[in-house]
């Protein structure tokens, strides 16, 4: 009976796993015919798509024999006027070769030429060399006369000007001189040149000293007060006072050493008594008051050109004018000259 159970249990079994690889295979069958149909529909599809690809391919053919028929017929008609044209070519070589002809005639002919328009250029380049050399010449000869020309007329303009200031000064120190002259009078005796006082250093000191004389005071006094008097009351002479300069002078006996110390130590002396006296303070000239000693670098000369000693030892009080540098200045340049 259990036997029975069991051969029955299997011969179901059997059954449902038949109906199971039924059902698979069916299954499998159901896909191949869909993957067979799928493929199929995209075959046609390529198909189709490979015929439209074809149909417009040969359209473009059609097209494209249609311009090379067009061209076919262009390129005869270019062919035509070719030879039209190779005609023309021929006539043209036949024209170039009698001008060819002519030319190698003509250029025999300019070849002797050549020659000579060689030796005239070679000729010429030599000759515009020379006027070259000319020019640079006659160039720099015109650039040193212009400068030359500057130069004269700043030179003559400068000569102008100089003469204009010389007269001027000149004429300044002549006018301060007549003034003395004509106020002092006779009184007291100025240098007609310069307008300076000069007083001989027998009276003023003794030989070899430097201390002013007790009795040579008075007459120095009188003359310096009326000479500064007639110097600083008069504004058109005082208006160009530039310095009152007392200088010392002696004779060339001894050393220049000896007499420069000498000169300078009487000029001093002198200077430091009239600084003493009230015509200084009142007209306020001790400013322009100043002392030298000179040596015997300005000796005085006789007639016979020898020296006058007696002459060239002396005290010298004498005026310079505000522009006399100007007049030095004015001397140099002229020297320059």
């Amino acid at each position: 009976m259990r036997f029975l159970k069991n051969k029955k249990e299997d011969t179901t079994n059997f059954w449902i796993s038949y109906a199971d690889l039924m059902a698979g295979l069916l299954f499998v069958f159901i896909l191949l015919i869909g993957a067979i149909v799928t493929k199929s529909i995209i075959l046609k599809n390529n198909l189709l798509s490979s015929e439209n690809i074809a149909n417009r391919t040969k359209t473009a053919l059609q097209l494209k024999s249609d311009e090379i028929q067009e061209l076919k017929a262009l390129l005869f008609q270019k062919n035509t006027q070719l030879s039209s044209f190779s005609n023309k070519i021929v006539v043209l070589q036949s024209i170039i070769n009698d001008a060819n002809a002519s030319l190698l005639e003509k250029d025999k002919s300019l070849k002797d030429y050549k020659g000579k328009v060689l030796v005239l250029s070679n000729e010429l380049n030599e000759k515009k060399d020379a006027v070259k050399l000319k020019d640079e010449e006659l160039l720099k000869l015109l650039n040193t006369l212009g400068a030359k020309e500057t130069r004269y007329d700043r030179l003559v303009a400068q000569m102008q000007k100089t003469k204009e200031k010389i007269k001027n000064l000149t004429g300044i120190r002549i006018k301060v001189i007549s003034e003395l002259k004509r106020i002092l009078g006779e009184k007291i005796k100025i240098d007609p040149k310069n307008g300076s006082l000069r007083f001989s250093s027998s009276i003023l000191f003794d030989v070899g000293k430097s201390t002013l004389k007790e009795g040579a005071k008075k007459e120095l006094k009188k003359v310096f007060t009326e000479y500064v008097g007639a110097l600083m009351s008069n504004a058109d002479i005082k208006d160009h006072i530039d310095k009152i300069t007392i200088e010392g002078h002696t004779d060339s006996d001894g050393t220049f050493l000896y007499n420069l110390g000498l000169s300078q130590r009487r000029a001093y002396e002198v200077m430091n008594y009239l600084l003493t006296l009230d015509t200084v303070k009142t007209n306020h000239i001790r400013a322009l008051m100043s002392a030298s000693g000179r040596s015997y670098l300005d000796p005085i000369y006789g007639k016979d050109g020898k020296e006058d000693k007696e002459a060239s030892r002396r005290i010298e009080i004498k005026f310079s004018l505000k522009n006399q540098s100007a007049m030095k200045e004015i001397e140099r340049i002229l020297d320059e000259k």
